[in-house]
């Protein structure tokens, strides 16, 4: 069990970045979190299997038909048994 938290800069809100990722995730078996940044990011945080988790990793390089992923940040984190996905609200 692996955790990770990504930060994905671009044209990435108003995209369906978030449910994407979302349906992404179930599909693949991860737990975790999406949610919109105030300065236009998305974070993510994804916890699973090492191979889920990078095939999680890989998706958010790319996203959604109508995203234009600019950078992706990658952060190794401990796992902290996460038992869904879910979509958090923008921080404010």
């Amino acid at each position: 069990m692996i955790r990770r938290r990504v930060v994905v800069s671009g044209r990435v809100q108003g995209v369906f970045f978030r449910d994407t990722c979302r349906r992404e995730a179930h599909a693949a078996g991860v737990t975790g979190w999406v949610r919109n940044l105030a300065d236009g990011t998305v974070e993510a945080a994804f916890e699973g299997s090492p191979d889920a988790v990078d095939r999680m990793v890989k998706w958010t390089r790319k996203g959604p038909p109508d995203a234009v992923v600019y950078d992706t940040t990658v952060t190794d984190e401990p796992p902290e048994g996460a038992d869904t996905f879910t979509v958090l609200p923008t921080p404010r």
